[in-house]
C-alpha cells in the first residue's frame, strides 16, 4: 500500500500526456492532409512557416509538461514521487492553454488565415499578468504622499480609537 498516491499520479500523468500527444498528432495530421493534399494549389511557403511555428509552439510546452510529469525514483528503483499534478493551475495550466490555442489556430487556419490573430491572446494575457505582478512593486501613492486635512483627521481618529482599550459588554441573567 505504500506510495499508492504516487503510483496513481504516475498513471494519471501517463494517460494525460498520451491524450495531449494524440491531440497534437491529430491536429498536425488534419492540417497536413487538408492543407497540403486537398488544398495543395493554395499551399505556399507561408503555410510551411505556419507548420514550423505550430510545431515549435507544440514542442516547447509539451516538453515542459513532460518534465513536470516525470516520476522520481529512489536509487533502489522505488517510486518516490509520481510527478507533478497536471490538473493544477499556474504554469501547468498556462502550458496547457498554449497547446490548446495552438491546436485551435492550426486547425482553423485551414479555413482562414485570419485565425492566426488568435495567437495574440497569448502575449496579451502574459502582459496582463505581468502588469499585475509589476504593479504590486510600484508604490500606490498613499504612502509618503501629501495627505489633506480630512484624511489626516480621519487617520488620527482611527489611531486614537485603536489605542483605547476594548470593552466587552456582557449581559447577566
Amino acid at each position: 500500500m505504500a506510495n499508492q498516491g504516487a503510483k496513481k499520479r504516475k498513471e494519471e500523468n501517463a494517460r494525460h500526456m498520451a491524450n495531449i500527444r494524440r491531440l497534437i498528432v491529430a491536429c498536425n495530421v488534419i492540417y497536413v492532409v487538408v492543407r497540403m493534399l486537398i488544398f495543395h494549389s493554395t499551399f505556399t511557403w507561408k503555410n510551411w512557416v505556419a507548420l514550423l511555428l505550430t510545431s515549435v509552439a507544440y514542442y516547447i510546452p509539451y516538453q515542459q509538461l513532460a518534465q513536470m510529469a516525470n516520476p522520481t525514483y529512489a536509487d533502489n528503483g522505488e517510486l518516490l514521487d509520481g510527478g507533478f499534478d497536471m490538473t493544477t493551475g499556474g504554469v501547468c495550466g498556462y502550458l496547457h492553454d498554449v497547446i490548446y490555442i495552438t491546436s485551435f489556430v492550426q486547425v482553423m487556419s485551414i479555413i482562414s488565415g485570419k485565425f492566426w490573430y488568435t495567437y495574440l491572446v497569448i502575449p496579451a494575457f502574459g502582459g496582463y499578468k505581468s502588469f499585475g505582478f509589476i504593479k504590486g512593486f510600484m508604490s500606490q501613492g498613499s504612502e509618503g504622499g501629501i495627505e489633506d486635512e480630512k484624511t489626516r483627521k480621519k487617520r488620527e481618529k482611527m489611531e486614537k480609537k485603536a489605542s483605547r482599550g476594548q470593552f466587552v459588554k456582557s449581559r447577566n441573567r
